[in-house]
């Protein structure tokens, strides 16, 4: 069922805290994502929620609350997500609404959530949600052509794709947030003309810019999740970095997929965008082409055709060590709409669960690159610089074909309709250091 619109999503209503009232602020009242923070090395890190420029520590305030509410707001105590996400959508939702009231500019001087706030400038963020399981799915069509036809340029896409949300199983321990360096990884590599492989660091290091879904409801072992109810199983949203290293990649992953080239790390944005706050910018799923196979009945609903996919842009900036130096600022790659995505996060669940696979509260669920049709919307270098032939040229005067130590990578993504506030998610961002 569709999350229904409340006086949460008002896109006339306004904060007592005025940075989250100004044009282009990713954190408005109508956002209210949810994070874990701190204010002190050594403090007992807990749940705060983004407004403007400023952090709500929820828990502190949880006395403000009655109900519902009152206990959502206790269980933000904890360190990690997770026990809040455990109490289910009607406490997640009572919470948000809660927090809006007390938020709202009406509040005036008087507002009870003043004592409460702690600027974002002295917060240090920490991994929202503790998790043990991480699947990452391959859900863009043109970024599977793409990819594909740099390999199998007569065939490039799997005869399975348009049948099944394709994924691999990645390595949830090396998952940080945003901020945190990336070490070049070593691995093996063999050249095209090479006889043998070698052992070093990568040299084809990318990025891919991905939406990450975190799961809010646990499944039962054995009782697959019906795709009509696999929405109500979200609790958030992300930006999610899958760092990947092509030259390993492509060495290691016959016959079996993605392993080393992948599991050496993933970078998230700290803020998870319910999905509440999201439910005004539902739109419909991908229309497939004229000829394409509709979805298996496990994989296809009326409700999920009509309102499955998500109107997010998201976009890939890179900041050379030179272009930081020189106070420039960091250079737009690529921008893409997450709408254009083959395969919908509810699809994605329904296959992940088909057989009998339960989920756990806290999974990550990444989406895949989110490219586009078009060249400007293609959403890694291995694409935009087609398997690194053609380099990209920047503002500074230098030129990219794939990640260079020193460069910094970061994501933006953010949803604007006619007639609704403009959310977003803040940044996805880190820099890469040699190789150990």
């Amino acid at each position: 069922m569709p999350i229904p619109l409340n006086e949460t999503h008002d896109p006339a209503r306004r904060s007592f805290v005025e940075s989250a009232n100004l044009p282009g602020s990713d954190f408005p009242i109508q956002n209210l994502p949810f994070g874990v923070f701190r204010r002190a090395a050594g403090e007992q890190p807990r749940v705060g929620v983004a407004i403007g420029d400023q952090i709500v520590d929820v828990s502190a305030a949880a006395g403000l609350f009655d109900g519902p509410a009152a206990m959502a707001a206790q269980a933000c105590g904890a360190p990690f997500l997770n026990p809040l996400m455990s109490l289910g959508p009607p406490a997640w939702s009572g919470l948000r609404l809660a927090l809006s009231r007390e938020l709202a500019a009406e509040a005036g001087t008087s507002a009870r959530l003043r004592p409460y706030l702690t600027p974002m400038a002295y917060a240090e963020m920490r991994m929202p949600v503790a998790f043990r399981n991480f699947t990452d799915f391959f859900a863009s069509i043109f970024h599977a052509t793409n990819a594909g036809r740099l390999f199998r340029p007569d065939h490039p896409l799997t005869p399975n794709y348009k049948y099944v949300p394709l994924a691999y199983h990645s390595r949830a321990s090396s998952v940080r947030i945003s901020d945190i360096a990336v070490t070049r990884p070593n691995g093996q590599r063999k050249g095209v003309d090479g006889s043998a492989p070698s052992f070093g660091p990568s040299q084809r290091l990318d990025f891919e810019l991905e939406l990450g879904a975190f799961i809010g409801t646990a499944s039962d072992l054995g009782r697959p999740v019906p795709i009509g109810a696999a929405a109500n199983y979200i609790f958030g949203y992300c930006l999610l970095n899958d760092w990947s290293a092509r030259d390993i990649q492509a060495w290691e992953s016959q016959p079996l997929g993605p392993f080393l080239g992948k599991n050496f790390a993933t970078t998230i944005s700290p803020w998870l965008v319910t999905a509440e706050a999201l439910a005004p910018f539902h739109t419909p799923a991908f229309a497939r082409p004229e000829g394409d196979p509709a979805p298996l009945p496990y994989l296809d609903d009326a409700q999920d055709r009509t309102q499955g996919g998500l109107d997010i842009t998201v976009e890939a900036y890179i900041a050379t060590e030179a272009m930081r130096r020189d106070g420039m600022p960091a250079h737009r790659v690529t921008q893409s709409s997450f709408a254009q995505m083959y395969w919908t996060f509810t699809q994605m669940i329904a296959h992940h669960s088909s057989n009998g696979c339960n989920l756990e509260i806290g999974d990550l669920i990444g989406s895949g690159t989110a490219s586009g049709p078009e060249p400007s919307s293609w959403a890694s270098l291995l694409e935009l610089t087609t398997g690194g032939s053609k380099p990209l040229a920047l503002p500074s005067g230098e030129q990219r074909t794939f990640v260079e130590n020193g460069d910094e990578i970061s994501f933006r993504g953010f949803c604007a309709k006619p007639g609704h506030a403009r959310i977003g998610f803040g940044e996805c961002r880190a820099m890469v250091l040699p190789a150990g």
